[in-house]
């Protein structure tokens, strides 16, 4: 898990502590895109080798092209995502080229959910979706391992009613 700001950085007094996903997330997301463009590269170059010949067959390299693009970028991504607990809200920052922080005060949540589908599972992950009365900022943190999506629940639900009583 990481903590502190950017990588090397110190965290500083008063900055949160703040906590990266876990490496099966990045793990599952680079098995899916290399099972995806493969097959397609695949079966891209099996059809139009066939139907339209060789020289059409070198089309199937684009997906190629994209894996490999597209490998180092889910890196860049899974490493910008991280989640901080504070005294009165969650914070949760994500994105490379447009960095997006959301402010979510635990007196408006209004549900906490944590799914996991069929690859999640496979790979021990769940997410946690925090819904809001505001739909515009409803927020969700992916790729958690289970124990600490049941435990950020438990908490956010926790703190959520707390704050909410007094409103």
């Amino acid at each position: 898990m990481d903590t502190g700001t950017e990588e090397g950085e110190p965290v500083r007094a008063g900055e949160p502590e703040w906590t990266g996903l876990p490496g099966r997330l990045l793990t599952m997301r680079r098995l899916l895109l290399a099972t995806w463009m493969l097959g397609l590269a695949l079966g891209l170059g099996l059809l139009l080798g066939l139907l339209a010949g060789p020289v059409w067959a070198l089309f199937s390299l684009l997906p190629l092209a994209a894996l490999a693009w597209g490998w180092p970028m889910l890196g860049r991504n899974w490493r910008s995502w991280r989640y901080a607990e504070r005294a009165d809200d969650l914070l949760i920052s994500r994105g490379v080229l447009w960095r997006e922080e959301t402010i979510v005060p635990y007196g408006r949540m209004q549900l906490v959910e944590v799914t996991s589908g069929p690859v999640e599972r496979r790979f021990n992950l769940a997410s946690v979706q925090l819904h809001t009365a505001a739909a515009a900022t409803d927020a969700r943190i992916p790729g958690l391992d289970p124990d600490e999506a049941s435990r950020l629940r438990d908490r956010l639900t926790e703190l959520g009613e707390a704050r909410s009583a007094g409103l």
